[in-house]
């Protein structure tokens, strides 16, 4: 075990070389520094909403420490006015007050928990909806750049971490520094001399715990870091692991698991094992005080200049005095790991948001469906255009096919279209308005969508459908699911259309995720359509229903089709050629074969692919 274990040194060159293989595709991107301080106010701002509570809770802090700090005191008092005198009646007394304070003590203490609890869930309540809320809306290109488990883990692991943070450490510090301020208050009125003595062990501490918080807070951060690396990664490979067997990777991902998690473990043990040392140090410590004070304590009662009792209560006190300084320091290292978790948080929370709608921006029902492209022009990276020039027109009810290699540029000819990206040059006018000129709520709500990889949601058959449009009846559901083929298969599984699907449609086959796909386009009634080859991968039978439902779809609408098989296109009124961000060709199927030239050539290969 000791030979698998990592030194510090070693562990930040792991950080670094995975950061830098994790990085290299975004080598101008500087990490930003930190803002330990600002982030722990805007914890406390979520906090302060509970003003009325928390003052209880502060209240109830006061009490118990009170408490806390007088049991001793009485117990000094005893040993010197009562136990000395062999006085049995105040010592009764006085058991039956200490008896009172220990029980108000727990009392205050488990309300003051009780309290704090509802406190720090009604916070990271207000966390998580906040930034599940913020998550809907930024815009595509910020999911586009991030695992989705890596953000699975801010909203569940990130917020967790703050919650039981929350739940301890606020009461804690608070009850922490009003008994240091307490115990020094009485053992200098008590003794100035022997708080002197105790208090020497204080710059120690100090310059200890700095030491050792100096480097568990750089440890804690990257724990949390490298725990949404891992998830994003696991949530990745579970999905993909039919690709995973199929190509029998399951060495490299395990390789690459591996590595990823020893940067968590490695991460996490030096954490641990730094913070470790925190109540090493104070046990140590206060024995040394202890020690101090019994034997000087003993050299001034011999000498008559302070009492037994006031040995005891120092002794005492000198725990008291450094059991909130360990408390501190202990929870310090877990506030560490909440900001490090909620840093996280805030981060996704200060992504800029989806651009808001122009001012004149207005509703619209799109009623014909023309759609111009005025010489359009996009980049993704801000370097080199992804689209350049691009200019075409589309009549109402007209389909229109986008076909070119790889990267030509026709998902992003959609990505523009709907909105989700900007254009950099040029314009795009719907029924003669400029996109700009609608919401996108409003635009987007005009354009139904049946992608080659279809989506569905966790819940029934009727939900998923119903997505289409939420105020949709149950025969509208069901008139939609006959218009698209699917109503034969539904009726067909037990529960029929409440048969419940799990996460992304699985229990039924690809040919059926596509049907309800069509199914929840029809619902949605748009006056724009676009469509993803959608009947890659099928069988014969089912794509003959899929083409049938999609034809039934199309028919009055304006289409857009991204089309990978080119016999699938040849009645589109258009088909627009494109390579590398450029539109070289456009006309009908019959016109380009004619022309010879690169969709002529196209479509050779194909067909020439498929004879053999």
């Amino acid at each position: 075990m000791l030979k698998q274990l990592v030194t510090p040194f070693q562990y930040k060159k792991i950080a670094i070389t995975a950061s830098a293989n994790q990085e290299s595709g975004d080598s101008k991107k500087k990490p930003k520094t930190k803002n330990w301080v600002g982030t722990i106010k805007r914890i406390w701002s979520y906090l302060a909403e509970s003003r009325v509570l928390l003052s209880l809770v502060l209240f109830m802090v006061i009490i118990s420490s009170a408490l806390g700090l007088l049991g001793p005191y009485l117990v000094g008092m005893a040993i010197d006015d009562y136990i000395v005198d062999r006085n049995t009646n105040g010592l009764l007394m006085l058991g039956l007050s200490l008896v009172f304070i220990y029980v108000f003590h727990s009392l205050s203490t488990w309300f003051q928990a009780y309290w704090m609890i509802g406190i720090a869930q009604n916070t990271v309540f207000k966390m998580r909806t906040q930034l599940f809320k913020h998550l809907h809306k930024l815009p595509i290109p910020f999911f586009d750049k991030r695992q989705h488990g890596e953000l699975m883990s801010r909203v569940t692991n990130d917020i967790e971490n703050v919650s039981s943070t929350l739940n301890s450490s606020v009461i804690q510090i608070f009850s922490s520094i009003l008994t240091l301020i307490g115990t020094v208050t009485v053992m200098l009125l008590l003794s100035p001399l022997l708080t002197l003595l105790t208090l020497v062990i204080v710059p120690t501490m100090f310059f200890g715990l700095k030491w050792i918080t100096n480097r568990t807070g750089v440890f804690f951060k990257e724990q949390q870091k490298s725990i949404g690396d891992l998830n994003g990664y696991i949530e990745e490979t579970i999905s993909g692991q039919r690709i995973v067997k199929t190509f029998s990777q399951e060495y490299k991902v395990k390789r690459e698991f591996s590595e990823k998690s020893e940067r968590l473990r490695a991460a996490g043990y030096w954490a641990q094992a730094y913070s470790g040392f925190i109540p090493k140090l104070m046990n140590m410590l206060n024995n040394l005080s202890f020690a101090v004070i019994a034997a000087i304590g003993g050299i001034l009662a011999i000498n008559d200049y302070i009492s037994i009792g006031v040995i005891v209560i120092f002794a005492e006190y000198s725990r008291q005095f450094t059991r909130p300084l360990n408390d501190l320091a202990n929870q310090f290292n877990t506030l560490l790991s909440a900001v490090a978790g909620a840093e996280r948080v805030f981060e996704v929370i200060d992504e800029k948001e989806e651009a808001s709608d122009e001012k004149n921006a207005k509703d619209l029902r799109i009623q014909h469906g023309n759609v111009e492209f005025d010489d359009v022009s996009f980049s993704y990276e801000k370097e080199g255009n992804t689209v350049n020039g691009v200019s075409f027109s589309v009549a109402q009810g007209e389909t229109v096919a986008l076909v070119g290699p790889t990267g030509a540029g026709k998902t992003t000819i959609i990505n523009l279209l709907s909105r989700f990206y900007e254009v950099d040059k040029g314009r795009i006018l719907i029924d003669g308005h400029h996109i700009k000129d609608i919401k996108r709520e409003s635009l987007r709500a005009n354009m139904g969508f049946v992608l080659q990889d279809s989506y569905l949601f966790q819940g029934t058959i009727r939900e998923n459908i119903r997505y289409g449009r939420l105020d949709a009846t149950d025969e509208e559901i069901e008139e939609a699911a006959k218009l698209a083929n699917a109503h034969s298969f539904i009726m067909k599984l037990p529960n029929k259309y409440d048969t419940m699907l799990t996460q992304d449609g699985n229990g039924i086959s690809q040919g059926q995720k596509q049907l309800l796909s069509i199914a929840r386009a029809i619902l949605s009634n748009p006056t724009l359509l676009v469509l993803d080859e959608a009947t890659s991968s099928i069988d014969t039978i089912t794509e003959l229903k899929i083409q049938e439902a999609l034809q039934r779809l199309m028919e009055g609408r304006t289409s857009f089709v991204i089309a990978h098989r080119l016999n699938t296109i040849q009645n589109a009124d258009q088909i627009l050629v494109l390579k590398d961000g450029q539109l070289i060709e456009k006309g009908t199927h019959n016109s380009l074969l004619k022309a010879g030239g690169f969709y002529a050539d196209l479509y050779e290969n194909q067909l020439t692919e498929e004879m053999v």
